[in-house]
């Protein structure tokens, strides 16, 4: 039955495992670990060879349900949820690489990821190429006979640039490498890169999946063989970067509501990319939805609906003027969080990219003008008039 539902009702009834107690919102299983029948179940679940929960740094029935329900969005065979985001996609590195591998990553990526591929990455040899988001040439060019992961993150954090993820699954294919596609700010709502080719998908649960700013969760998706098989479930295991069964419980619940809330999301940001366009001291605006993004009819035909919540924009004046309007604001949040209810404010160059370096930020179209939006639940309105008082001062 379950395959024949929409998005909205997939995530309030995939997932569902009810005790004895027959409850109707789901149950939060808080123990480090679980009892065996006897000796022999314990020794055939160790093994393995009996399915069931074992010990919560790799099965716990919260987590498991919230790993069922995401995948069921995703259009996955499996899921393995982790502790962020960012642990995520150290878990897809660590399960599938090895010292001499090598990996074609985007330029245009969150200023922690770019750190863990050009620093502490290369510390265990394992190298890393960075491209241009949208020029597939500049991806082919880059592949080596030791490439083995091709990674990127569509939209881009900040600059909202949408990748071709299709395009760049030929080139994985031929390449013989893992295409991994962060989905973090289009959710399975807006975009499955699944259905276009990639092999993998990572998420910051943190963000749009629980929705409220209330726990940290990552996860990776894809086919049951390559989590679970190839490494990448086994990693999770022995390293235990876990998500908790609590943090699980708030995601699971954040996924209720996460059709309702994109598409409020989708249109309060496209309202407000809308205004930013018109103000004088705005020189540019980075919005999928808007017909003047350069990617905008590669974005129609890869998200299923909408431009997502996130808008950057830059203004005269570069870091000053950038500062001024996130110190005039009042009612947005001057977090460098995203994916809230509340909308969030950032300066990336200070911020979430401050610790790669200036050369990287150029690159990457990172400059001090540049603001980052997270646009929230409020009114647009009522926005637009926070926005508008470090604008206009």
């Amino acid at each position: 039955m379950l395959d024949d539902l929409e998005p909205e009702t997939l995530a309030l009834h995939t997932g569902i495992h009810r005790s004895q107690f027959n409850e109707h919102s789901e149950a939060i299983y808080l123990t480090s670990s679980f009892v065996f029948e006897s000796a022999a179940q314990a020794a055939a679940r160790f093994s393995g060879e009996e399915s069931g929960n074992i010990y919560s740094r790799f099965t716990n029935p919260t987590v498991t349900a919230m790993q069922e329900r995401l995948a069921a969005l995703e259009g996955a065979e499996a899921c393995v949820a982790t502790s962020s985001g960012m642990s995520a996609i150290l878990a897809c590195v660590m399960g599938l690489l090895s010292a001499g591998d090598h990996i074609i990553a985007s330029r245009s990526l969150f200023g922690a990821t770019v750190n863990l591929f050009s620093n502490i990455l290369n510390r265990f040899n394992i190298q890393t190429t960075f491209v241009s988001a949208t020029d597939i040439d500049e991806w082919r060019s880059a592949v080596k006979v030791n490439t083995k992961l091709l990674f990127l993150e569509t939209p881009s954090n900040p600059l909202t640039e949408i990748s071709d993820i299709s395009a760049l699954s030929a080139v994985a294919k031929q390449a013989n490498a893992w295409l991994v596609v962060d989905n973090c700010f289009c959710t399975p709502i807006l975009q499955k890169p699944l259905e276009l080719g990639a092999d993998l998908v990572v998420h910051s649960a943190t963000k749009y999946l629980d929705g409220q700013g209330r726990v940290l969760g990552g996860a990776v998706l894809g086919k049951r063989d390559l989590l679970m098989d190839g490494g990448i479930f086994s990693f999770l295991r022995t390293a235990g970067p876990t998500l908790s069964a609590f943090n699980a419980w708030v995601i699971l619940k954040g996924l209720e509501t996460l059709k309702i809330r994109m598409d409020a999301h989708c249109a309060h940001a496209m309202e407000i990319a809308h205004w930013l366009e018109k103000q004088k001291n705005v020189t540019r605006v980075f919005y999928p939805g808007l017909s003047s993004h350069p990617q905008y009819e590669l974005a129609r035909r890869q998200q299923t609906a909408g431009g997502g919540g996130i808008v950057t924009f830059e203004v005269e004046g570069g870091k000053e003027a950038a500062w001024r309007v996130i110190d005039s604001a009042r009612l947005i949040s001057i977090t460098a969080n995203l994916g809230d209810t509340k909308s969030t404010l950032t300066h990336p160059a200070t911020t979430t990219h401050g610790r790669i370096s200036q050369e990287a930020r150029d690159a990457a179209g990172i400059t001090g003008g540049l603001l980052r939006i997270a646009v929230g639940l409020e009114s647009p309105q009522d926005i637009k008039a926070d926005l508008a008082r470090g604008l206009l001062s």
